[in-house]
């Protein structure tokens, strides 16, 4: 769309770059890209097809939602949080999404359990096929839909957010093999969703996220240069 002086509006501008910075946000998601993985925009300019100024635009976005660093020295990276932030992130999420149970239980219906044990099962096939990008996907999903049942927007959106830096956290910390949540803790708590019992569904939560912590090593990733043809070949051109 353009203004009527015929410039491009910022808008427009931001839905051109919008299939990058989705691109890059999946695969740092999915573990395509560990943290301290190189950026450099030289690179992604020429995979993408676009210009250093475009790619400069889609990191600043990415480094806004905390999902990559930017210095003058190191040039972009994705993000690698320290113990602290990856304990204060899970933390944060216990907080947020027990709190929101009440609301969850007053709003679920038949529906809601049925889609959330369909993210279950597929969760579950993932795993069994050692599909790590799937997996991570899916359980992210189960808690974003999970809190979703309560109709709170802004909840469900900060919840979106800290499954993607959570996922950062697994990614930087987790074992060779830790995608996502356990499947049969995600069982657990539809059956107390479906049960109704608050008490029992935010202690299980809240144990939920206490053996994902417990589960991680806070070992150190080391920088790396990602293959970006192979990853992000197919997305050339994507903004013109």
């Amino acid at each position: 769309m353009k203004s009527e002086t015929g410039q491009k509006t910022a808008a427009d501008l931001n839905d051109r770059d919008e299939p990058i910075y989705q691109a890059l946000l999946t695969a740092i998601v999915e573990h395509q890209l560990p943290p301290g993985s190189k950026l450099p925009e030289e690179a992604l300019s020429e995979v993408f097809g676009v210009s250093r100024t475009g790619i400069r635009k889609v990191l600043q976005r990415l480094a806004a939602v905390q999902m990559i660093t930017l210095s003058p020295r190191r040039g972009a990276q994705v993000a690698t949080p320290g113990v602290d932030e990856a304990r204060d992130i899970f933390a944060t999420r216990s907080l947020l999404e027990c709190a929101n149970l009440p609301a969850v239980l007053s709003h679920v219906q038949a529906p809601h359990l049925a889609a959330l044990g369909v993210l279950i099962e597929e969760e579950q096939q993932a795993h069994d096929q050692h599909d790590g990008a799937a997996a991570i996907r899916l359980s992210a999903a189960f808690h974003i839909q999970l809190q979703a049942i309560s109709g709170n927007e802004v909840l469900t959106d900060m919840v979106t957010r800290l499954t993607q830096r959570s996922s950062l956290v697994i990614a930087a910390y987790g074992a060779p093999w830790q995608r996502g949540c356990r499947c049969d803790h995600h069982d657990r708590l539809v059956d107390l969703l479906r049960q109704k019992d608050l008490p029992a569904l935010t202690a299980a939560l809240q144990h939920h996220f206490e053996h994902i912590v417990a589960s991680l090593h806070f070992e150190r990733s080391g920088e790396t240069l990602p293959d970006f043809t192979r990853l992000f070949g197919g997305n050339k051109g994507a903004a013109s």
